[in-house]
């Protein structure tokens, strides 16, 4: 018989001590145990709570011989703590160390940290920061995680139901399973705290390389496969709160899958690049790529912009949009087959539309992220990963600066502004014309970029066929790359398409050729001086 269902495995709990910062589900908590007999030991505000909810409870100042101090700072770390937790029961010598320090083992803790990482996202100053580092509280999650073989952990109040229904399934004893499962989440728990800890103290000092560097994370929700069937996948959230998919509430729809998530991502990231205090702007994503990009009076009249560029490849694609969803938007998406819709919010009526669709997901974010803010993205590689930080340029604050003997017009400098932010989020090489604000064709992850301008230029084409019209809707946009040219090659295809102006960075060894080109096509360009690479 495997340990882990032996009888052997079973340990009912005698003593626990509780000390949690959230004590939400507390009181039922506590009253169950103490319905199996288990003893109460208790800290500070949460003795005050077990106590006024008349619960018989001893105060660890009581157990250890030693009063709280240092404002809290110390209380729990005391030898009649560890040693009641660290001790092997049925060892000799550790049963008679407790015997002679007159040490009492602990059966179960209850801890939930210090709220360090709240206290970072509501803006706290650097000291409220550092009071709020938890240290008792990972030291005895850490004895008691060590010590599973008789040792319950608990660290958070998702635990107490489960661990209140084992008791009694089995007699107020836990199971060696239960135990070694919550000494895994203890010490991933006590890991993703040190490394929101270990973040923002990097940041706080300015260091951008630190020798080591943590990642933890919360699981949002287990996934049925990652981006094929036979890969296992999870959602985790972790650092500061953004706005997006790990703030959105899910109205409807079907659970989303791996691939799901990272397009959607990439729809919202997008979108948020339009000021929705400025204008509506609509984007629509197909396996992490924009398909169409728009802006407009309205967000249907957005959307219905958007969706000219390629009608074909939206089919079955993620719908950003950076304002309210509205009905007459609701109306317009849903007449073709879509897999996501992600907003900051939606109105009642726009909801009901949606609710027609009964597979179609209904994400809403509370709110747009911020594509100026710092933050990090982490790549993994064999051995290790890739960090860096997350690229926040934005077109506004940058100086172009006018190479070819053409200044743009106002108007292509509006639509150079609108191309380059889009540009940003199309995997390189990545090459958008556009017109009036929208995407007219996009070019995206081609080896070549004379390539993506050529294959930018077919989509525009085509969807000028479908549209109905004789002229490709390249003829008078303009084009944005994001990366230089390194030939005048791509910039003529462009020109050949219909493009009457240039937006990129500028940079490569052959920028006088690729000026030239443009004077001689007739083309006016500016150079940004600042890259969006995005593999």
């Amino acid at each position: 018989m495997s340990d882990l269902a032996s009888p052997a495995g079973l340990r009912r709990p005698a003593r626990a001590l509780v000390s949690v910062s959230d004590k939400t589900g507390l009181v039922d908590f506590a009253k169950g145990l103490a319905a199996f007999g288990v003893e109460l030991i208790s800290t500070g505000g949460t003795h005050k709570a077990l106590a006024a909810a008349g619960l018989q409870v001893k105060e660890v100042a009581d157990v250890t011989g030693f009063p709280e101090m240092l404002d809290g700072r110390v209380k729990t770390l005391h030898p009649k703590v560890h040693g009641g937790l660290l001790a092997v029961r049925g060892k000799p010598d550790h049963e008679a160390a407790l015997r002679a320090q007159g040490i009492a083992p602990i059966d179960l803790l209850v801890v939930n940290l210090y709220p360090f990482e709240a206290t970072v996202e509501a803006g706290a100053d650097f000291d409220e920061c550092v009071e709020n580092i938890d240290i008792g509280g990972p030291a005895m999650i850490r004895s008691a995680a060590k010590n599973h073989e008789s040792v319950a952990v608990l660290t958070g109040a998702s635990d107490y139901a489960l661990v209140l229904a084992e008791l009694e399934e089995h007699g107020g004893a836990t199971t060696l399973a239960l135990r070694r499962r919550l000494a895994q989440k203890a010490f991933a728990r006590t890991a993703a705290y040190d490394s929101a800890i270990s973040h923002w103290l990097a940041g706080e000092i300015g260091v951008a390389a630190p020798d080591y560097r943590a990642l933890g994370g919360q699981l949002v929700e287990a996934l049925r496969y990652g981006e094929n069937p036979h890969q296992i996948a999870a959602f985790y959230a972790s650092g500061p709160r953004r706005f997006g998919v790990s703030t959105a509430r899910q109205v409807q729809g079907k659970q989303l899958s791996y691939n799901n998530l990272g397009d959607t991502d990439a729809a919202f990231e997008l979108v948020a690049e339009f000021d929705p205090a400025r204008t509506a702007a609509v984007a629509i994503i197909k396996h992490a790529n924009p398909c169409g990009v728009a802006e407009g009076s309205d967000l249907a009249d957005a959307y219905e912009l958007a969706l000219r560029c390629d009608p074909v490849s939206a089919f079955g694609g993620i719908i950003a949009l950076n304002r309210k969803l509205d009905a007459k938007a609701a109306a317009a998406i849903v007449k073709i087959f879509t897999e996501v819709i992600i907003a900051p919010d939606a109105d009642e009526d726009a909801v009901a539309i949606v609710a027609a669709k009964k597979n179609l997901r209904l994400l809403l974010t509370g709110g747009l992220p911020d594509p100026r803010a710092a933050g990090w993205r982490h790549t993994p590689v064999a051995g290790g990963f890739l960090a860096q930080s997350r690229d926040n340029a934005v077109v506004d604050e940058m100086d172009l600066r006018v190479v070819t003997k053409r200044a743009p017009s106002e108007a292509e400098i509006r639509d150079m502004k609108f191309a380059f932010r889009v540009a940003k989020h199309v995997k390189s090489n990545a090459i958008v014309y556009a017109k009036g604000s929208a995407t007219v064709g996009i070019g995206a992850g081609q080896m070549s970029r004379v390539d993506s301008c050529r294959i930018a230029a077919l989509k525009a084409r085509e969807a000028a066929t479908t549209a109905g019209l004789a002229e490709s809707l390249a003829k008078g946009s303009v084009v944005a790359s994001d990366a230089f040219f390194p030939f005048a090659d791509g910039l003529l295809a462009a020109a050949e398409a219909g493009a009457t102006a240039v937006i990129q960075p500028g940079g490569s060894l052959r920028d006088d050729e690729v000026i030239k080109a443009a004077d001689e096509a007739g083309l006016a360009m500016v150079f940004t001086g600042v890259r969006h690479f995005r593999h």
